[in-house]
């Protein structure tokens, strides 16, 4: 063997260092563990992704209204702007990057997110347009925040959109005040204009959507703005809460105040179903009882049986039982708190502390006791059968929800084939030993 001369040696170092360096982090939205539930696997669906930016014109500007604009006639008016991420059917041969540019926490680092779904991919061409999910996310949050679920439930034959709303996102961060008054205006603002698009010759939607079938997946306060879009209408002491941080200016909340003529303006029928991550609303005395009654399509509760910032006892398992003129159902993670089910995992980058907040980033989106991947698999597996029983007919989904309430209480009892026995009760598609820290329970309309 000859000696290494002195030239070759810089590049025998370079190659070791590289060798040791760390790759840039792929930041996967498409993980599916070995232990996920059934329905949690993609679809055969190839995706595109893509990002259009409305403003809606003439809002109320909340975040600048003073003491004087007591007459209710005066507010500041702006043209508010909504950026919205859509996943939709992609044609075979499409081929492209995968990169969605995401902010973290901060609000200004930007980092790369990966999934499936191809940017800017010519849309497929089918045969009949597809059913229409809007994803709505919680404060502070961003239209990525949920990008496991949204991207998972496009390969099933959907078209998810979701919304950056102005003054909630990481980057946009205003007073919660915004997000009371706008998120149901954001959520039917950005239905019509995906309605105007799908109807657009020009248009990638043209033929792909449709918005006469609609499902909405809301997260904290956008599970609020989910509740509020449906019908679960404001309380009188939701108008009259002016101070403190959970509170809008005078009159600007009246608009969706239960049973006014205003709030019954804004039914809008092309919306079937709903989704909601621990919503906001019920421990604060926003929605009671007596509103919840207006709630008209099936609604899937999902939370956290520790939740410490909405409630749970007193907050989305109060708010699923009173919710009682349509059929519902809560999935519960046992000891998750209110990160349960929506967030993605914390991208590599966010493992630092913010000098802007204080604290480490990852923070914003782990749960201390359940798996970010985990919770997003079990999450994606009962919004696809939900979705799919609601929006698309399927009652062969009927049976992923119609289970022993308490998962653990479930039995495993099987052919060698696999074929269930007649004294089988685990959950239908979770694999043995599979379902386990997990409640599904329902209720139907009146009880």
């Amino acid at each position: 063997m000859s000696k290494m001369t002195w030239r070759e040696l810089p590049l025998i170092v370079f190659a070791i260092a590289a060798a040791f360096t760390p790759a840039k982090a792929e930041n996967r939205i498409d993980i599916i563990r070995a232990d996920a539930p059934e329905l949690a696997a993609y679809g055969d669906q190839k995706l595109g992704v893509r990002q259009l930016d409305f403003v809606h014109e003439n809002q109320i500007d909340i975040l600048h209204i003073s003491a004087k604009d007591k007459d209710r006639t005066s507010y500041p008016r702006y043209d508010r702007p909504l950026t919205v991420e859509v996943w939709y059917p992609a044609a075979a041969d499409a081929e492209g990057s995968t990169a969605l540019k995401a902010n973290l926490r901060d609000g200004e680092t930007q980092i790369d997110l990966h999934g499936k779904a191809i940017r800017e991919a010519e849309p497929a061409k089918l045969d009949k347009p597809l059913p229409l999910v809007i994803v709505t996310h919680g404060y502070p949050g961003n239209r990525f925040l949920m990008s496991p679920i949204a991207e998972n439930l496009a390969s099933k034959g959907y078209v998810v959109v979701a919304i950056d709303h102005t003054d909630a996102t990481y980057a946009t961060l205003g007073n919660i005040s915004s997000t009371l008054v706008n998120r149901t205006k954001d959520d039917l603002f950005v239905l019509n204009q995906i309605d105007a698009l799908s109807k657009d010759e020009s248009s990638f939607l043209f033929g792909l959507v449709d918005t006469n079938n609609t499902g909405m997946i809301g997260y904290s306060m956008g599970g609020y703005g989910t509740i509020v879009t449906v019908g679960g209408g404001l309380t009188q002491k939701a108008l009259e809460s002016q101070e403190g941080f959970f509170s809008a200016p005078a009159g600007t909340l009246d608009q969706y105040r239960a049973g006014s003529e205003a709030y019954n303006a804004l039914t809008d029928t092309r919306i079937k179903t709903a989704v909601t991550f621990a919503p906001a609303g019920v421990k604060r005395g926003f929605m009671d009882a007596e509103t919840l009654k207006g709630v008209r399509v099936p609604t899937l509760f999902i939370a956290g049986s520790i939740d410490d910032i909405v409630g749970y006892e007193d907050g989305v398992r109060k708010m699923w039982q009173l919710t009682k003129n349509v059929d519902r159902s809560l999935l519960t993670f046992e000891n998750a708190n209110h990160n349960a089910g929506a967030p993605m995992s914390a991208p590599a980058e966010a493992d630092f502390v913010s000098p802007k907040l204080g604290f480490n980033l990852t923070m914003h989106y782990l749960d201390p006791v359940w798996d970010n991947v985990r919770m997003n698999n079990i999450s994606s597996h009962f919004i696809t059968a939900w979705m799919d029983k609601y929006l698309k007919g399927d009652a062969s989904k009927d049976a992923y929800l119609d289970l022993v309430p308490v998962a653990h209480d479930g039995v495993w009892s099987r052919e060698k084939d696999g074929t269930p026995k007649a004294d089988d009760s685990y959950w239908k598609g979770f694999p043995n030993r599979t379902a386990a820290g997990l409640r599904f329970e329902t209720l139907k309309k009146g009880e």
